[in-house]
């Protein structure tokens, strides 16, 4: 033999941290769907980290894997980023594409598009937008608080012109600086 072309993706060390990142918030299953043979896959799944894999799959196949484990009560985030991902995407409860070097029919199908093609701004999205739900639902509770007590002001006669427009524009603004607090999240 003269010579041997190996030609590989290699698994980048950031990407296995992001997957670990994900399982620490709680994520409770991570699975790869891949049209990629099954010594790849295997290869691929061993250094990862990931729970299952399931290779040589058509973009068909993968649609209805996630149909099946959502029959069984889970709620599937699928990520993916090529057009053979397009109809997982679709199915899947919450669609993420990678952004960066996906198709533009993923970006379409997808429900969020990570802009960049970077997996470890992931585990980031998925704290985000758990504490903004956090945020939205004090924001909600406290608003009601506030309007109800101005309804039992009311029948006392305590409740003045001003005092109403103070606590409004008081609730307002507190619920903007609560808001706020998300800025401070940083990946």
């Amino acid at each position: 033999m003269l010579g041997m072309i190996l030609v590989a993706d290699f698994v980048r060390d950031v990407s296995v941290g992001a997957l670990n990142k994900l399982k620490s918030l709680g994520i409770e299953q991570i699975l790869m769907l891949t049209g990629d043979n099954e010594g790849t896959a295997r290869k691929v799944a061993s250094e990862t980290g990931v729970d299952r894999y399931f290779a040589e799959l058509l973009p068909a196949d993968k649609a209805n894997m996630i149909r099946e484990l959502q029959m069984q009560g889970k709620v599937i985030a699928m990520v993916g980023d090529g057009i053979n991902d397009a109809p997982a995407l679709a199915t899947a409860n919450i669609g993420i594409a990678m952004g960066g070097a996906g198709t533009d029919t993923a970006m379409e199908t997808a429900d969020i598009v990570l802009m960049a093609n970077i997996l470890e701004k992931l585990p980031h999205a998925i704290k985000l937008s758990r504490q903004t739900l956090k945020i939205i639902k004090q924001n909600i509770w406290f608003s009601l608080l506030v309007k109800l007590t101005a309804l039992v002001l009311i029948f006392p006669g305590w409740l003045t012109l001003w005092v109403a427009v103070l606590s409004d524009t008081g609730a307002a603004i507190i619920v903007i600086l609560n808001s706020m607090r998300l800025m401070r999240l940083r990946a």
